[in-house]
């Protein structure tokens, strides 16, 4: 019961106050059943019309994020200091 509990926590934690990166992530889907739809009217093939909707999804995305948050990425903490260590060290990249 805990895998279906944990959806159940999270589904009511969207709904009741979503983050700023979920609000994002609604945005661009909800753009991209738009535009599928969009061009599915258009007669697009099926191919190019989910490649283009995924493509116009991605604007949506970075689009609602900067309204959301002013910027489009977070910005890098320890871009500018090399004297420091670094804040996140990516274990798989050699």
């Amino acid at each position: 019961m805990g895998f279906f509990s944990d959806i159940k926590e999270d589904v009511v934690g969207f709904v009741r106050d979503p983050t700023d990166e979920q609000k994002a992530l609604f945005v661009a889907v909800i753009v991209m059943m738009v535009a599928d739809r969009a061009l599915w009217w258009i007669d697009f093939p099926f191919v190019v019309r989910t490649t283009a909707a995924v493509g116009v999804g991605f604007i949506g995305l970075f689009v609602a994020s900067y309204l959301l948050t002013g910027q489009f990425v977070p910005p890098d903490g320890d871009a500018d200091d090399e004297d420091e260590p670094e804040e996140y060290v990516d274990e798989l990249d050699p």
